[in-house]
């Protein structure tokens, strides 16, 4: 909206030419996600300890007793903060910018049905998780396929690999929505099970969106591209304005989920973070480079994969608990020492992951 309504002006304030500036309008939407919690975040917050009181708001399996009662569905604000900052700071113009929130907003709604039936106890465990995943599927498939109608037509259907400059391999319509949804739907739920601690899934999240926000504005540079061997979206710089908003947002989130939390983020939160920069990621054509950045994603994950696989196979628990975070707790880390561990690890993943880009 301002891009609309004050950089025409420029003409007669030469100030507001810095509107034209995705670094600007990235920086104003960090900011802007971030005062909106600071605002709205203890009304929020109070209004839903009031509505929630009673009931179910954390997992069964977390050994927090301590924490009962803590609101949840901090995610309303996290998409709240992020629609209304991107409304105000990107090109509206731009359809990459209505993809990125029709995905957002469309695993919010999976999320938010699944929290509010675990508070209501409605279905104690929530939405099933068949439905969840299908629900998220077509979300992502529809997603995949109005990309390939607006990207460039020797883009849309690319794979690129990291490090190696002449993989990129043209997967087809076909191929590409299935490998789009393994990405979307995988990002939204490793998110998911990452957060499980006071603090855990800020800070990554933060890192994660602030490392995709770079690359898109270097793929969206046709300069940039042609030095480093990437193929170039047109446009796809206004997508670093909304991963701007999503560091934004979850940097005021974190105000507030800081030990003790005063809030959790919910599947309300976390689903819709994890699809946002697994739409990113297939937008801008980094889905590898998402599973480097977003490391300590897949390493939950892969550490909730492994104890089941070892459960069925063998009739034993590789972990102490999955995901990864609840085995160091098991093992008698204190909570801030995983946190910030995994903190330390998420800085690691996305230098190298940024380093993809000069090494092919």
């Amino acid at each position: 909206m301002f891009y609309h309504l004050l950089y025409p002006l420029h003409e007669y304030w030469s100030a507001l030419n810095l509107f034209q500036y995705i670094t600007v309008r990235a920086g104003g939407a960090m900011l802007t996600a971030f005062f909106i919690w600071l605002v709205a975040g203890p009304w929020v917050i109070g209004r839903f300890r009031n509505w929630q009181k009673g009931g179910d708001t954390i997992k069964d399996i977390l050994p927090h007793l301590a924490k009962a009662g803590t609101p949840t569905m901090g995610g309303v604000l996290v998409v709240a903060s992020v629609v209304v900052s991107t409304l105000l700071w990107c090109n509206l113009l731009n359809s990459y910018v209505w993809l990125m929130l029709f995905v957002f907003l469309g695993f919010f709604g999976i999320g938010l049905a699944d929290d509010w039936c675990k508070i209501t106890r409605r279905w104690k465990r929530g939405v099933p998780g068949r439905v969840r995943l299908g629900l998220g599927a077509l979300v992502s498939g529809l997603f995949v396929l109005a990309y390939i109608r607006v990207a460039p037509p020797d883009v849309g259907t690319l794979v690129v690999f990291p490090f190696l400059k002449s993989w990129i391999v043209a997967a087809g319509i076909a191929g590409i929505v299935l490998f789009g949804v393994l990405v979307i739907v995988g990002s939204a739920n490793a998110v998911n099970l990452t957060d499980g601690l006071d603090g855990l899934v800020s800070i990554p999240a933060v890192i994660v969106s602030t490392t995709m926000a770079i690359l898109a504005y270097v793929v969206g540079r046709v300069d940039f591209t042609a030095y480093l061997a990437l193929p170039h979206v047109p446009g796809a710089g206004e997508v670093a304005i909304v991963c701007a908003a999503l560091s934004g947002a979850m940097l005021g989130f974190l105000w507030f989920n800081a030990p003790p939390a005063k809030i959790f983020l919910g599947d309300t939160g976390s689903l819709p973070v994890g699809a946002l920069l697994g739409a990113v990621a297939v937008m801008i054509k980094q889905e590898f480079a998402l599973a480097i950045i977003g490391g300590l994603f897949v390493l939950e994950t892969v550490s909730v994969m492994m104890q089941v696989a070892s459960f069925k196979l063998t009739g034993k628990r590789m972990f102490k608990m999955a995901p990864l975070h609840h085995h160091f707790e098991q093992s008698g880390w204190p909570e801030s020492t995983i946190v910030v561990r995994f903190w330390i690890l998420s800085v690691i993943l996305a230098l190298v992951g940024l380093a993809t880009l000069k090494v092919r």
